[in-house]
């Protein structure tokens, strides 16, 4: 569904909390309140940690630039970047219990000179040396590089590392997209959701979900350059741009039902953004506002990790949803660094970041601040 005003109007499967969910605009206006996040306390207690790591776009090319000219982008340097993060996840003397590869591992470019396998492998090689699981998010350089079932079939699909949950059969992803939970600590969830559900990109041209997604890019961006967000509205509707089906968002809906009662804390993950305080409009998925309906209407998300930006970007929700946008490492300098580490307190998660990214300290709403 994709509604052309700020207000959502319609979700055909939470009709129950609809009643709480007013316009987007309103909500946003809330943010202006929001207190200062504050600082560790002496007495926290590490739970556990993660690593996240974005837009790595490796590529052996040159340094060169993103398509309007005007940043620099570091094809080739992007894997040294991408080993110092991994000795650093390494070298904790209390390691990570997982790495978040938010998309974006190798750049289109491969695809161009026909080493898209080439590249992958030599990343995925490098991504070996870490200790401890990776899970591997697509974004829209995977889909120039590669099909959905080239995809699928491919080491950078992590849907082996999973977790069921018994007797609860709802909560099993479709295997018609990219999406799965699992649980590195004892009442916390992750989600990797799957952005290029809806999209044009890594589709074959001749199938019907390909004419859909089509039909729905061209009836938001009347553009002959689909790639282009001039004049629009809504300018997240761009071909590098992507969507979550309704059966995604109706699992995802399921998962965190399920977390909500078992008083559950959530981690989501995502290559696109969905929140337009954390991001440029132009980056959001083209259903953001479903997402966020969706997301809204339970109480166990307590933040929701992006790439696709290469910037950056944070924003607090008027739920108390942190939004986190991470930098890019394809735009990072040599001498700078771009991943970062989060700490799970059992009042809070804190990001330390690494060069480009900054230092953020997320609380968790009140009433769900976990219980030891």
């Amino acid at each position: 569904m994709f509604p052309g005003l700020l207000c959502i109007i319609q979700i055909c499967f939470l009709p129950s909390q609809l009643c709480s969910l007013f316009c987007l605009e309103t909500r946003l206006k809330v943010m202006d309140d929001k207190p200062d996040p504050g600082t560790l306390s002496e007495n926290s207690e590490v739970l556990f940690s993660f690593g996240v790591i974005a837009d790595i776009q490796y590529a052996d090319l040159e340094d060169g630039y993103n398509f309007q000219g005007n940043r620099r982008r570091y094809y080739r340097h992007s894997l040294f970047h991408l080993r110092g993060a991994i000795e650093h996840w390494n070298g904790e003397g209390s390691p990570p219990r997982c790495v978040l590869q938010l998309g974006d591992i190798i750049d289109g470019y491969n695809a161009q000179y026909k080493v898209s396998e080439k590249s992958l492998e030599l990343v995925m090689n490098t991504f070996q040396m870490l200790k401890v699981p990776v899970h591997h998010t697509w974004g829209n350089h995977e889909f120039y590089n590669f099909s959905r079932n080239y995809l699928t079939n491919s080491k950078l699909n992590t849907k082996f590392l999973e977790d069921q949950i018994v007797h609860h059969p709802e909560t099993v992803p479709s295997e018609d997209y990219y999406a799965y939970h699992f649980v590195p600590f004892p009442q916390f969830r992750f989600i990797l959701l799957d952005a290029y559900d809806l999209s044009v990109l890594g589709v074959d041209q001749s199938s019907p979900k390909y004419q859909q997604c089509l039909k729905i890019l061209r009836e938001h961006n009347p553009n002959s350059e689909l790639n282009s967000p001039q004049g629009l509205s809504e300018p997240q509707f761009v071909q590098f741009n992507g969507g979550f089906s309704q059966e995604q968002l109706n699992w995802l809906n399921e998962v965190l039902t399920f977390s909500d009662t078992n008083q559950e804390k959530v981690v989501i993950v995502s290559h696109l953004p969905i929140y337009p305080e954390a991001s440029d409009s132009v980056c959001l998925a083209w259903n953001y506002r479903d997402a966020l309906a969706v997301i809204w209407s339970h109480k166990c998300v307590v933040c929701f990790f992006a790439g696709h930006t290469h910037d950056g970007g944070y924003s607090e929700d008027p739920f108390g949803v942190h939004h986190i946008n991470l930098e890019g490492v394809i735009e990072t300098a040599p001498d700078s660094q771009a991943f970062g580490t989060v700490y799970v307190y059992p009042d809070k998660m804190m990001l330390k970041g690494r060069g480009r990214v900054p230092d953020r300290i997320m609380n968790y709403k009140k009433e769900n601040a976990f219980q030891l």
